[in-house]
């Protein structure tokens, strides 16, 4: 259980919010409310001053101060959302390359100190520059990926909007590239989540026959899992794994291994709970795997122990 700040002690810290509150589930509305204002201390404590919502505000109209933002102009002169230079360097790496039909929200990069996808560059950004390291790491924490690293891509799709892959706009936090000994490809699709919680979600009508066309080709759910998703919370994890899957099955041939990966902290409740609830729904678990931040961290010969430093002060409330 999360010890959950008082209101007033929030308020202090403009870090109040009322979307903090999670429906029917006071235990992930306390971690959320935590590390709210652990990020709010976390930019006080290294002179960062606050930003507001929105994070742009307008002459005229009504605007207030986010102790867990930073201020736009500010964030994107300095990189102060990023814990190392290889994270902004990653950063600036990905902003300069468009891939087609992208939807990639790049301001709120370098503004909310609690955005996953900000988390994903601070978490591999050291690894996109030596993919020696980044070879090391991957198979520090998943020993049996095959091949060697070639590239770390970041936002990355294969192919956005493109009915060949799942034709809609979903992508992968963090896409580990490797060279597989046959001559083909395989990916590690790591998808980040920290402050962030599941809600249930219906897909666009248009695309659910392809995606269940997806499913089925896979191999890997078991009898009735599909529907069973589409009745709960675990669309968005079955879309992202999907987008894997959709790899391996592209008719190109590049791809021959993938795995879905979901990091995400151990006070976040709401992945644990989901990852437990989606690993039973597959008959083959070989495309997919769970592992907490803080296991992630703690892996030996993974991230550089400077990196792993900045990364717990950043991110893991004591």
């Amino acid at each position: 259980m999360v010890d959950e700040p008082d209101q007033d002690e929030l308020e202090a810290a403009h870090c109040w919010e009322a979307g903090d509150r999670v429906p029917n589930a006071p235990e992930m509305t306390a971690f959320r409310r935590r590390v709210r204002l652990h990020q709010a201390r976390w930019r006080e404590a290294h002179g960062h001053p606050i930003g507001t919502q929105p994070m742009v505000p307008v002459k005229g109209k009504p605007w207030r101060p986010v102790g867990s933002n930073l201020p736009v102009d500010y964030g994107q002169e300095t990189g102060a959302n990023f814990v190392t230079p290889g994270a902004l360097d990653a950063v600036h790496a990905r902003l300069a390359v468009t891939e087609p039909h992208q939807s990639l929200a790049a301001q709120r990069l370098f503004v909310d100190l609690l955005w996953a996808p900000t988390l994903s560059f601070n978490l591999f950004g050291d690894l996109a520059a030596d993919v020696g390291r980044a070879d090391r790491a991957v198979h520090a924490w998943w020993p049996h990926t095959p091949g060697t690293v070639r590239e770390v891509r970041f936002q990355h799709s294969p192919g956005w909007l493109d009915p060949e892959y799942l034709g809609n706009l979903m992508a992968l936090d963090t896409a580990f590239v490797l060279d597989v000994p046959d001559g083909t490809l395989g990916v590690v699709g790591v998808s980040t989540h920290y402050y962030d919680y599941l809600k249930r979600e219906v897909p666009k009508p248009k695309r659910l026959a392809h995606y269940r066309e997806v499913a089925a080709r896979s191999g890997v759910f078991a009898k009735g899992a599909v529907d069973e998703v589409l009745a709960t919370n675990l669309l968005m994890m079955w879309l992202e794994h999907l987008l894997v899957l959709s790899m391996l099955q592209h008719r190109g041939r590049e791809w021959s291994w993938g795995r879905y990966v979901v990091v995400h902290p151990e006070g976040n409740v709401s992945f644990t709970d989901a990852c437990a609830r989606y690993r039973a729904l597959l008959k083959d678990e070989s495309t997919f795997a769970c592992i907490t931040l803080e296991s992630l961290l703690a892996t030996r010969g993974a991230l550089p122990p400077k990196t792993v430093k900045l990364l717990r002060d950043r991110y893991l409330p004591r």
